[in-house]
């Protein structure tokens, strides 16, 4: 099997109730342990909405990542999967698609140890 990153964008704004979080974070356990029980989740965490940005050939450092976005980095799952057809899959059971937030699938590289 291979690995694969899944990335979380979503709206930097997304307020929820105590209650709809609660939910939301049950939906999200429910399919974290399914990839789980399947041999495919491997790791994965949420982002701080804080951060640095350094860009240019002498880096200047600026706050924040993409602060002029619409859609912030909230955080990664590592998977294994065979394909990248059956890591979109899997991708599937994204618990936020009705929070207009958005997943991207990417296969990590290996890169041979010398």
């Amino acid at each position: 099997m291979k690995d694969f990153m899944f990335f979380f964008r979503g709206p930097g704004d997304l307020t929820l109730s105590p209650e709809q979080s609660q939910v939301q974070m049950q939906k999200w356990l429910n399919w974290i342990q399914e990839l789980t029980a399947k041999g495919h989740y491997k790791s994965g965490a949420p982002l701080s909405k804080d951060g640095k940005t350094l860009q240019g050939e002498k880096p200047v450092v600026t706050d924040g990542p993409f602060t002029e976005g619409k859609e912030l980095l909230g955080g990664y799952l590592v998977i294994k999967a065979n394909s990248l057809e059956e890591a979109t899959a899997l991708a599937f059971g994204f618990p936020d698609f009705d929070k207009k937030c958005s997943l991207e699938v990417r296969e990590i590289m290996e890169i041979p140890a010398h």
